[in-house]
């Protein structure tokens, strides 16, 4: 029972989440979660992306955290350098507070952060280049080369610095999902073999970390790759980074979740059949059930654009769904095969605005 108990404590697990639910579904929609593998995870997840960087906007969002967790979101996304490591820290702290108060148990709720972009410091720099080299080739964590338009890295040496240093920012022993942030970066300079030979090392050095019980998966979080024409230069194909992940660590792999931009303005993951699966042509979507891969869908305001006017091709949605925000949160969280629709909410008036979906 010691033991259990012990390991709830670390990461998002089957009991932990079907508790979770049975104490927040009763007052939500029927569709308000989602069924993947053996997780359940709330469909709309707080995003933690943009935002001040200022100890009044991590207090604001680091109440936001608290309140979405508190009124049934039990899914919660961030990045290393979202905010300079602020995002991690607040949402480290506001859950410390919610376990310390007893109000979850950290089995009920799935983190999600990424690594790949130097952070940049808090204050202003002359030399941006100068600050990211010293922060991973001068610290011995890559070579020269591997570093790519003066602010991305995806070798191992890297992610293993990142990882360790998001856990301490998030107060845990272990992270849900690590995504390698925009490897998609990397093909400004390299060819394609060249880059699935670059992710081929990184997935080797993300295995070794789940083996070690830092992370429990990990997965790609793109802007532009997965949504790119095959034949331009950004393109990344699921089925390859596939390939790679069974050449890393077979049957085994970690290799599970993938999060894209999806939105009314930008619903390539959605209509586009630009990945090609076992020989025949698919969307995103598509690919990703065929592949058994989660997706979480990012940006589904479009960063704010989609909240401000209506669009006159939407039709009507039911359950009086006619706030062009709420038109848009419905249209990703609701797209088949979308585990879980990520929306950053920096306030606690921004929870209760968008939980009305």
């Amino acid at each position: 029972m010691v033991t259990e108990l012990v390991s709830a404590r670390q990461f998002a697990t089957e009991a932990g989440t079907r508790r979770f639910v049975q104490r927040h579904g009763p007052v939500l929609a029927r569709d308000a979660y989602n069924l993947t593998g053996q997780l359940q995870f709330s469909s709309l997840g707080i995003g933690t992306y943009l935002g001040a960087m200022t100890d009044a906007a991590d207090a604001a969002y680091q109440d936001a955290v608290v309140e979405a967790v508190r009124r049934g979101v039990n899914v919660i996304d961030t990045a290393a350098n979202y905010r300079q490591q602020r995002s991690e820290r607040l949402v480290g702290r506001a859950l410390a507070h919610l376990q310390d108060s007893g109000e979850i148990f950290r089995s009920e709720v799935l983190v999600l952060t990424k690594a790949g972009f130097v952070p940049q410091p808090g204050e202003p720099i002359a030399d941006p280049l100068g600050w990211a080299t010293a922060q991973t080739v001068g610290q011995g964590l890559c070579a020269p080369e591997e570093l790519v338009s003066c602010c991305h890295c995806m070798a191992p040496g890297w992610l293993r610095h990142s990882l360790a240093q998001s856990l301490a920012n998030l107060q845990l022993q272990t992270v849900d999902v690590f995504f390698v942030h925009n490897p998609e970066t990397q093909l400004q300079t390299l060819d394609r073999e060249a880059f699935y030979d670059r992710l081929r090392k990184a997935f080797e050095a993300l295995e070794a970390a789940a083996d070690a019980g830092q992370l429990r998966v990990y997965g790609l979080a793109t802007w532009s790759g997965l949504r790119a024409k095959p034949h331009e230069r950004d393109f990344v194909s699921l089925e390859r980074v596939m390939q790679v992940a069974h050449e890393v660590a077979g049957t085994r792999h970690r290799m599970r979740a993938i999060q894209l931009p999806l939105n009314l303005a930008m619903p390539e993951a959605f209509c586009y059949r630009n990945q090609e699966v076992r020989g025949e042509s698919l969307t995103v979507l598509e690919a990703a059930q065929r592949l058994g891969l989660a997706v979480f869908a990012s940006a589904p305001l479009h960063q704010g654009k989609l909240s401000r006017r209506a669009l006159p091709h939407v039709p009507p949605l039911p359950h009086g769904l006619d706030d062009p925000q709420q038109q848009a949160l419905q249209f990703a969280r609701s797209a088949p095969g979308v585990t879980c629709a990520l929306v950053g909410m920096g306030q606690t008036a921004h929870v209760a605005d968008n939980l009305t979906v």
